[in-house]
C-alpha cells in the first residue's frame, strides 16, 4: 500500500483542492492501539481503488493534526478511522473493525 504520510495542516489545503479532481482517503492510525494495527494490516493485504490517493496519519505524533481534522470536516476523533474526502468535504468516514476499503468504495460515486 502506497501511503502518502500526513504531517502538516498545508497538506490539508493540498487535500482539499485534490479532492476536487479525485477522491482522497485520510487513515488516521494509532501506533499504541492493536486493534489500529490490525486494521492498518488488513488495508495493506486489501486492492487499493485506482482513482482515490491515501494519505496516512500517525495520529499519536500528530494529534494536533488529527484534531484539526475532526474540526475542519466536522467529524468525531476515532482512532483508528478512515475518511473520505470529496470536494473539500468528508463523504465517509468509518472507525475500528467497521473499517472497510470496499464499504468506502461504496461512496466514490455519491
Amino acid at each position: 500500500m502506497e501511503w502518502i504520510p500526513l504531517t502538516s495542516e498545508e497538506q490539508l489545503a493540498e487535500i482539499n483542492e485534490l479532492s476536487t479532481h479525485q477522491p482522497v482517503a485520510i487513515f488516521k492510525h494509532s501506533t499504541r492501539c492493536s486493534i489500529s494495527g490490525m486494521v492498518k494490516s488488513r488495508l495493506a493485504r486489501e486492492t487499493l481503488p485506482a482513482n482515490v490517493v491515501f494519505y496516512y496519519l500517525d495520529l499519536i505524533q500528530y494529534r494536533n493534526l488529527s484534531n484539526r481534522i475532526a474540526e475542519d470536516y466536522r467529524i468525531t476523533h476515532e482512532s483508528p478511522q478512515l475518511l473520505l474526502i470529496r470536494d473539500g468535504k468528508c463523504v465517509y468516514h468509518e472507525s475500528h473493525t467497521a473499517i472497510s476499503l470496499a464499504n468506502m468504495e461504496e461512496n466514490l460515486t455519491i
